[in-house]
């Protein structure tokens, strides 16, 4: 019996899927890849390109903003524009 990698291709992602698991276009990451906009790590072996699932997620967690409360009331609310 031999012994499954622990990425498996299950883990792997290709540009369109991992579009669709951030929720945005494909030409959107492939813009953020080539322009260094997001540094989202990939992996590119010859001419494809693969994302980690855990770096997907380890990338949306470094992006995710918490509510700390200090600003209630929001200082622009109330103000006139």
């Amino acid at each position: 019996m031999t012994k499954q990698s622990s990425t498996t291709p299950a883990a792997e992602f290709s540009n369109s899927e991992a579009a669709a698991y951030l929720g945005i276009a494909p030409e959107t990451l492939e813009i953020w890849r080539c322009t260094g906009r997001h540094k989202i790590p990939y992996v590119k072996v010859g001419r494809r390109v693969r994302y980690r699932r855990s770096d997907l997620d380890n990338w949306m967690q470094s992006r995710t903003m918490h509510a700390s409360g200090d600003d209630y009331p929001h200082p622009c609310i109330g103000r006139a524009v």
